[in-house]
């Protein structure tokens, strides 16, 4: 039996969410998980799926007719929000629309079984949609940002980061991405940690007040680009805790929510910074040996250093 295996990384977005849906150069780093997705052929003419969380249990499960990729059974084990009809949805458009992309793909008589293996945990919100999307893509031989556009939104630079296994600026204007390979290798990395916030983020809430305060939003473009290449320059922790409240600020105003230290952490120590989309998933915070303490002390119990997240 011939099988391949397909791999994308994670990736976490360090400056300019929000922003850069609106052109801002960002900087996004590729982390240590991701998954991948291993294919199978066999004679029959149907696609059977399977999704692993990181520690082996089988999430979601569907089979497919081929090659008309019509659902024939789909069962999903979660308390998270979703239904098996609504993943198996999902993952039935991101076929087609790959299929539509290479005509080729899933159009034999023969047929697969696939597996899909992510490293971390499913609520980390390190990308489980965006790895998926690349791996398929890889797959099926189809560009991998036209296939997230035709299948959903976004910005596309966690595409990038399933691809790329260096930090990166990534920006986009009219649907064309722009990606540099960066080297962000500060001398303070070791005071910069991850911690989750114990809560998936729908990042529509944030888009949607983003969208609202355009107008303003579009006027801060500039800055937030000076930020991301100053955090790529800066020598010191000082420097880079001045940009990151700088940032947090600029974002807290267009999109009308407290940062992060302030609401949850305001006796920290060191400074705190949303990624992605505010409110949930990671942040990043500066600090020293006893910053893992403060955030487990507080109920925060996964807190990663910048070794153990970042590729």
């Amino acid at each position: 039996m011939s099988s391949q295996k397909h791999y994308s990384n994670g990736k976490l977005l360090l400056t300019g969410e929000y922003l850069v849906l609106d052109g801002a150069q960002a900087l996004a780093v590729p982390t240590k998980f991701g998954q991948d997705l291993i294919v199978e052929a066999i004679d029959e003419p149907e696609l059977i799926w399977g999704s692993f969380t990181n520690t082996g249990e089988c999430w979601f499960e569907a089979s497919f007719d081929l090659p008309k990729l019509r659902l024939t059974s789909a069962t999903f084990n979660s308390d998270k929000e979703g239904s098996s009809e609504f993943i198996a949805e999902t993952l039935q458009t991101i076929l087609q629309e790959a299929k539509k992309l290479n005509p080729e793909f899933l159009n034999s008589l023969k047929g697969y079984i696939v597996k899909t293996n992510l490293s971390f945990p499913r609520n980390w919100g390190l990308g489980s949609s965006s790895t998926l999307i690349n791996n398929i893509a890889s797959w099926a031989k189809v560009n991998p940002f036209t296939l997230l556009w035709n299948s959903f939104s976004g910005s596309g630079y966690d595409i990038a980061c399933a691809k790329h296994n260096t930090p990166i600026l990534y920006s986009v204007k009219e649907k064309t991405p722009t990606i540099k390979e960066v080297n962000f290798n500060p001398d303070f990395k070791n005071q910069l940690f991850f911690i989750h916030l114990n809560q998936k983020q729908n990042s529509r809430e944030g888009i949607a007040q983003y969208r609202k305060a355009k107008e303003e939003a579009l006027q801060h473009i500039s800055t937030i680009n000076e930020i991301s290449h100053n955090i790529l320059n800066t020598k010191s922790i000082n420097d880079f805790n001045t940009l990151i409240n700088e940032h947090e600020l600029i974002i807290s105003k267009i999109i009308q929510q407290e940062p992060v230290k302030k609401r949850l952490f305001p006796d920290y120590f060191g400074e705190v910074k949303s990624l992605g989309a505010w409110g949930g998933d990671f942040v990043l915070a500066t600090g020293n040996d006893d910053t893992p303490k403060y955030f487990k002390n507080k109920g925060y119990t996964t807190v990663l250093s910048y070794s153990e997240m970042i590729l």
